[in-house]
């Protein structure tokens, strides 16, 4: 039996809560401490965000959801944990004493901290093991967001930063190491910026925040969330690039545009100004309500990035890689039907019935299919060689349903082999039961010519023994139906 690896998660509010789902939506046990009674609730609102969202920037099966258990103590929360999450108030006093807790008990363990602010030099004041604490900010929402700027000092040790960043990559994140300590670090430094300016806009008048907000999000916002900052300004210097950029928009710089490092007097006045329009903006939709409709919107907006390899799309491929090649199934032997895919009904498989749609039926066949090739020698290589298994003809039983979260397993059954045909029966099942069955004759073809063609000798080497020992299996009831064929 195999045992999770096990996190801890150290204050249970909106970022320690997404913390926590996104470890437990990687397959590791959590454990959370946060004193205040509502964090069990806290925490599973945000979980329930998590499980609706995460699963759909997948295309591969999530690991099984790991074990959430709420610590009574700092102690029972980090005792066995490989690593430990601090998410508490933003409070140097409060951080220090939390972390002397944590490491009467956990003195060695991986210990980041979700800190805005903070430096890791000043989180490791007076600490036990200052070379275990580090900085490790993520953006929220954390489950779907992959971001997490890494900060060390020279007080942390290479190898257990690398450790670190290894860990969050594997849980789908992106670690950008941050190369010198700096108050509020990167984005934040950025962010608070952008947001001095806004609040000099609001409260002279110039613009509402609905009005700032709709110049983000319907202009330079698109832009940043797929090519940064540097890279929007280089294209916009055309084929002269980012000199032409500078030099054009350079001396601008030196204008009086900008209040940047005037700070707007924080008085009630400001405050209610802001608040009010906000209320006006945003106050018919409740918080849960927002956080879902920003969760559905990061999730069309990622998907697209995926699809295009792209920037945070990049990070989702290279986790979905990871996840593939621990999810590839070893064929049990050529004397019986081989079991070559383990899959998982995800979010974008679901029709309007809540059923897996009908080409997701297609597509776990294909994945199962593409497995053998590939055992047999047929893969990608041998394709890039100008040879392949082309799809001549196809019969898909469906025998049984498939809902949200299913997993699947995908076997093949050779039924008949020659050096240009492959007669292949496809089982996909659900725990030991069949969901759907799907019949293909495939002929081998020189992609060039676009002609059939007998296949590679080393090919059919590993085809026809399997072939000959499927020979030997009962004959599927299903195999060669026709459409609309009644059942026996």
């Amino acid at each position: 039996m195999t045992t999770n690896r096990k996190a801890a998660i150290i204050g249970g509010g909106v970022i320690g809560g997404g913390w926590a789902a996104r470890f437990l939506l990687s397959g590791w046990d959590v454990a959370v401490y946060d004193p205040d009674p509502e964090a069990p609730r806290k925490v599973g609102e945000v979980l329930a965000n998590a499980r609706a969202a995460l699963p759909a920037l997948a295309d591969v099966p999530m690991p099984a959801e790991g074990r959430l258990t709420f610590a009574d103590s700092v102690h029972d929360a980090v005792e066995g944990a490989e690593y430990i999450q601090e998410s508490v108030s933003e409070r140097l006093d409060l951080k220090h004493r939390v972390y002397a807790q944590i490491q009467q008990s956990a003195p060695d363990a991986l210990l980041g901290s979700s800190t805005s602010g903070f430096k890791p030099s000043e989180l490791q004041q007076n600490a036990a093991n200052p070379a275990a604490i580090f900085v490790a900010h993520p953006f929220n929402p954390v489950y779907l967001l992959p971001l997490a700027e890494v900060v060390p000092s020279p007080k942390n040790d290479p190898e257990a930063i690398e450790k670190a960043k290894e860990i969050l990559r594997e849980i789908g994140m992106f670690p950008l190491h941050v190369r010198k300590e700096i108050d509020a670090h990167i984005a934040d430094r950025f962010l608070e910026a952008v947001w001095r300016e806004a609040l000099w806009l609001v409260k002279d008048g110039i613009a509402t925040t609905e009005e700032i907000d709709e110049a983000i999000r319907m202009g330079f916002g698109l832009r940043w969330g797929q090519m940064g900052l540097f890279e929007t300004y280089r294209v916009a210097g055309g084929e002269a690039g980012m000199k032409h950029f500078m030099a054009q928009f350079g001396p601008c710089l030196q204008w009086p545009w900008t209040k940047l490092t005037d700070v707007p007097e924080f008085n009630d006045e400001l405050v209610d100004l802001i608040a009010g329009q906000s209320d006006a903006q945003s106050g018919h939709h409740s918080i849960r309500e927002l956080e879902r409709i920003r969760d559905r919107n990061l999730i069309g907006f990622l998907r697209v990035l995926k699809e295009r390899n792209w920037g945070a799309g990049k990070v989702l491929l290279d986790h979905d890689e990871r996840r593939r090649m621990g999810n590839i199934a070893h064929p049990t032997g050529s004397g019986a039907p081989m079991v070559l895919s383990h899959q998982q009904v995800l979010p974008g498989w679901i029709d309007y019935n809540g059923h897996m749609t009908e080409s997701r039926y297609l597509f776990a066949s294909s994945e199962t299919c593409d497995a053998f090739l590939r055992h047999i020698g047929a893969g990608m290589d041998y394709v890039a060689g100008g040879h392949s298994y082309y799809t001549a003809e196809s019969h898909i039983l469906h025998a049984g349903e498939a809902k949200l979260g299913d997993r699947l397993t995908g076997s093949v059954q050779v039924l008949g082999a020659d050096e240009k045909r492959l007669h292949l029966f496809i089982r996909i099942e659900r725990e030991g039961m069949l969901v759907a069955s799907v019949e293909q004759m495939l002929l081998h073809v020189d992609m060039k010519a676009g002609k059939s063609c007998p296949a590679a000798s080393e090919v059919l080497a590993r085809l026809m023994p399997i072939a000959e020992a499927h020979q030997a299996l009962p004959r599927p009831e299903t195999a060669g139906r026709h459409v609309g064929q009644r059942k026996s």
